[in-house]
């Protein structure tokens, strides 16, 4: 390895003899992808021979343009800066876990970033060599390398390509596949662009307003030149040239263009042949049609890294909520991806949850940041209903709530209205993030849904002890609340007092019990589907209403009835539940394997229609997809059985 490291840096290799070490290196490994999918002799091979790396804060581990090192990296503690050109540009930031320099070997090329220890940090070398022979041994960590670290393998999951790591790129065909190289690129389809005869401090004003990295110059709407951060700090900051010089004296000219339908490989390579970091894209790709938009090297960087931990990070970047859209659409793209894997459901909802909770993180922080002071108490912002379960994996309507702590009574009107206006400020983010407004107005922005500790407490109490039809739904709806942001301690305290009001007045799981039975299986005495007989959605069937809901319900009430806490996921819950009562573990499992099928299907019909997938049009399904959600409607049958039996319901009816 070139030995690129400061000699006054302390930069200190272990090489691994002793067991016990190798052992705690393995320890580590195994709770990372892909370590995660190798075997334990695999895992256990590479953690005898990985290198402990010590590195104090500014250490490079590699430079641009150096020649590659035989090892990729694992940072153990500390945090490693990926940086771009002069090392001024921070392009990501590597933590516990994470993997870095991978991506460089696979191409076969030198280093187009660089690695610096941007903390005190510890990381593991691991040789690729050894990996590599491993991997051919094991498919899905073949996989998971291919397509997570976008490998030059335009189709990592065809027959040709399996098992190789390192592909030729000129042999391979396109693909449409959302974690391959030829994906067609998603560029900027709303460039800033100004003409030629202004000022660069008018062009500087307008890119600090539209906080963009750079403008291009057009004339007819065509690319003439283009002008980025850079060119600001090496040709004004530098005083080369006058703020008040035209822009053509600093623009780079001619532009790079391309066609829309550019691809990823074709953005990288012209990126790298022309020493650019921006690609004009135009209708016909010369530049002497109209610009549609602008490809940067940070884009081609997010495509790159299409998985959860890359897109999480770049929703902490984000300064509006128009950037949170564009993150939101790629979750979509993952999603599908995901699906199309035939990647657990449940692993998938886990992690669309953590996007959507991320996303709904930063959207409270942008709105609080909007606010003329700070928030006059502590509170807490909830998500309610398929987002506070942790299983909407679609972009459907939201659903939320806010709890503030308690305050004097003459300064509850100041605090109520601040909070609701904080709430209008993040409910419209996320609408236009892509998460419509709830029809029912069921979100904080809702004077109703907008309480005080006292008063969720006492609302809460009011459903469980008077209890009708309405109060019963609004109980299925915010009883299921995860909290996202905010003071963990209001939260459970909310839900101390949902169990306490349910022990004063146990009659309720009774009618809660009735209302997990609303809908029975969706078969008819003929084993038909039972469909819609009216309305919009005529003859359709309603996955969610008839099929999901009643898993769903029956979880929560069971749950709530062994008085057991902090279980709000339909899954955990049919597994603590089957944990708890052992005697129906088989029934549990059953409705935990119906569950994940019907999620699964629904994300599948919303993804292919575009929409909720709540609504399923039976025609359109194959004979073995009508029969694969029949057999989900079993144990529907047999939990309300259950039900029906242990809360006596059967004199209710």
């Amino acid at each position: 390895m070139t030995n690129l490291i400061p000699q006054k840096a302390l930069f200190i290799y272990f090489r691994i003899m002793k067991n016990t070490i190798a052992e705690r290196i393995f320890d580590f490994l195994k709770d990372f992808p892909p370590f995660h999918v190798l075997t334990k002799e695999q895992l256990l091979t590479i953690s005898k021979n990985v290198k402990v790396v010590y590195l104090q804060k500014n250490t490079y581990i590699f430079k641009r343009e150096e020649e590659i090192h035989d090892h990729f990296y694992v940072v153990k503690d500390g945090a490693i800066g990926i940086f771009g050109e002069n090392d001024n540009v921070l392009v990501d930031e590597c933590d516990e876990g994470d993997i870095f320099g991978l991506r460089a070997l696979i191409r076969k090329g030198n280093y187009i970033l660089s690695a610096k220890a941007i903390e005190e940090s510890i990381v593991y070398s691991i040789s690729s060599e050894l990996l590599e022979k491993i991997i051919h041994t094991n498919v899905e960590a073949n996989k998971f390398l291919i397509a997570s670290f976008a490998t030059n393998t335009r189709n990592p999951y065809s027959n040709e390509d399996k098992g190789t790591l390192f592909a030729n790129v000129e042999s391979l065909q396109k693909d449409e596949s959302g974690f391959t190289e030829v994906q067609s690129a998603h560029y900027s389809k709303n460039p800033v662009t100004c003409n030629a005869d202004i000022s660069i401090k008018k062009a500087a004003q307008t890119m600090s307003a539209k906080r963009v990295g750079s403008i291009i110059i057009t004339d007819q709407k065509k690319p003439l030149g283009i002008i980025t951060d850079k060119d600001l700090r090496i040709k004004i900051a530098t005083g080369l040239f006058s703020i008040e010089d035209n822009v053509q004296k600093i623009m780079s000219s001619p532009v790079i263009t391309y066609p829309e339908d550019i691809t990823v490989a074709e953005a990288q390579i012209a990126m790298l042949q022309n020493r650019i970091t921006h690609l004009c894209i135009t209708k016909d790709g010369t530049p002497n049609s109209k610009l549609v938009g602008i490809l940067s090297e940070h884009d081609i960087v997010v495509i790159h890294g299409n998985n959860p931990s890359v897109l999480i990070k770049e929703v902490k970047r984000a300064k509006t909520a128009e950037a949170l859209q564009y993150i939101r659409s790629k979750a979509q793209e993952l999603l599908q991806g995901y699906i199309e894997q035939h990647i657990p459901v449940f692993f998938i909802s886990k992690i669309i949850a953590a996007i959507n909770d991320a996303i709904t993180q930063k959207a409270m922080i942008l709105s609080i940041a909007e606010m003329e002071t700070p928030p006059p108490t502590t509170f807490g912002w909830l998500a309610i209903g398929s987002q506070g379960r942790k299983e909407q994996l679609l972009l459907t309507d939201q659903d939320n709530a806010l709890v503030f702590e308690n305050v004097a009574k003459e300064n509850y009107p100041e605090t109520k209205n601040y909070f609701l206006s904080l709430s209008e400020k993040v409910t419209h983010k996320l609408n236009t993030i892509g998460f419509e407004f709830c029809p029912a107005k069921m979100m904080a922005s809702n004077p109703q849904w907008c309480l005080s500790l006292d008063e969720w407490k006492q609302q809460f109490n009011t459903w469980i002890t008077h209890p009708d039809e309405d109060k019963i739904m609004l109980c299925t709806i915010f009883f299921d609340y995860d909290l996202i942001y905010g003071n963990k301690e209001l939260v459970d305290e909310m839900s101390e007092s949902i169990f306490e009001s349910i022990d004063t007045y146990e009659i309720f799981l009774n009618f809660l019990g009735l209302n997990a039975l609303k809908n029975p299986p969706p078969l008819s005495f003929f084993r038909q589907f039972l469909v819609e007989h009216s309305g919009e959605h005529k003859d359709q069937f309603d996955i969610k209403a008839r099929a999901l809901m009643p898993l769903v319900d029956a979880a929560r009430l069971l749950i709530l009835s062994h008085n057991i806490k902090d279980y709000n996921n339909t899954v955990l819950r049919f597994e603590k539940l089957a944990e708890v009562e052992p005697q129906n573990k088989d029934l549990y499992t059953s409705c935990i394997n119906a569950f994940k099928i019907l999620l699964r299907f629904r994300t599948q019909q919303g993804l292919q229609h575009q929409n909720s997938g709540r609504f399923i049009d039976l025609k359109s399904l194959s004979k073995a997809d009508r029969l694969k959600l029949k057999g989900c409607f079993k144990p529907i049958k047999d939990i309300q059985e259950l039900i029906r039996v242990r809360f006596n319901l059967s004199q209710m009816l």
